[in-house]
């Protein structure tokens, strides 16, 4: 098992591209967490509309 832990803030402009390319490496037992730091941007919402339990 693999786990990736990424930090953000304010990282709408990045994040979307940064875990599809981070999922697209992963295998289905690994995992992502995320770290958002009180973002006041949509950088939370742009993470949960990802479907994927490995977030």
């Amino acid at each position: 098992m693999i786990t990736v832990c990424m930090a953000t803030y304010n990282g709408e402009k990045y994040i979307e591209e940064q875990l599809e390319s981070v999922l697209m490496q992963l295998h289905s037992n690994d995992e992502v967490i995320i770290s958002d730091d009180g973002s006041g941007d949509s950088t939370v919402d742009l993470i949960r509309t990802f479907n994927d339990p490995r977030i």
